[in-house]
């Protein structure tokens, strides 16, 4: 399947082409711009170099959270577009914890995923891969830190904006957690589309794409206290 992936679910704005597994192209960019400015350009600049159009593509992919609200709400946007002005494409939302970590799918073991939320709490969910493939084995959640620490368990590759700081906090003298590489440990779009690949089942009409925020927006928490 050709792909095109698309991740805005946090400061990394990231697109990538994906041919059967084979990356064609990918760029991220960490910006202090909103990803409204720049991700359609970038879609634009990498099927340029690709030589390909929507319509030589199979599906997009996008990150379905969690992550940044407004990210979110700007990748699933454009996706639909997209789709929706291309009959013959599919698509499919990803969880980001799970792209996370088929960046590090090479890893045979748990692998486990987390990303900073708000103080003190944290998303997170907990993976296990073959080198190959990866498979949930505990859902994607909202937690405290400490919680997520008991999720982690022994023989663990963490992953994720904050791992570095959750590894020193819980697991500083715990030589069998250990960090995913500095490059992998962030969102890229190349991920997504991997996923994807594993699970084609996952498709969706354009209509039916929403996002899993994983907790409340801000509009839902003003309009609860009302």
């Amino acid at each position: 399947m050709k792909l095109l992936g698309i991740d805005t679910s946090g400061k990394v704005a990231s697109v990538a082409v994906t041919d059967g597994g084979i990356i064609l192209a990918e760029k991220s960019v960490y910006t202090t711009l909103t990803h409204s400015q720049i991700i359609l350009p970038m879609v634009k600049e990498l099927l340029a170099d690709c030589g390909l159009s929507f319509a030589e593509l199979d599906g997009i992919v996008c990150a379905k959270g969690p992550g940044s609200y407004t990210g979110l709400r700007i990748g699933i946007a454009a996706v639909k577009g997209i789709v929706m002005g291309c009959s013959t494409l599919k698509c499919a939302g990803v969880s980001t914890l799970e792209a996370l970590v088929w960046n590090s799918a090479a890893h045979r073991g748990r692998i486990v995923p987390v990303m900073a939320a708000r103080k003190g709490i944290v998303y997170c969910g907990a993976y296990e891969s073959d080198g190959e493939r990866v498979t949930n084995i505990a859902p994607d959640r909202v937690c405290s830190a400490e919680d997520f620490a008991a999720l982690v368990g022994d023989n663990a590759l963490l992953t994720g904006d904050c791992c570095a700081e959750m590894k020193e906090q819980f697991f500083a003298d715990a030589a069998d957690v250990k960090c995913a590489l500095p490059a992998d440990r962030l969102q890229k779009a190349s991920a997504l589309c991997m996923a994807f690949e594993a699970s084609p089942e996952t498709a969706v009409e354009a209509d039916a794409l929403a996002a899993a925020y994983l907790q409340e927006t801000k509009a839902e928490k003003d309009k609860a206290h009302r």
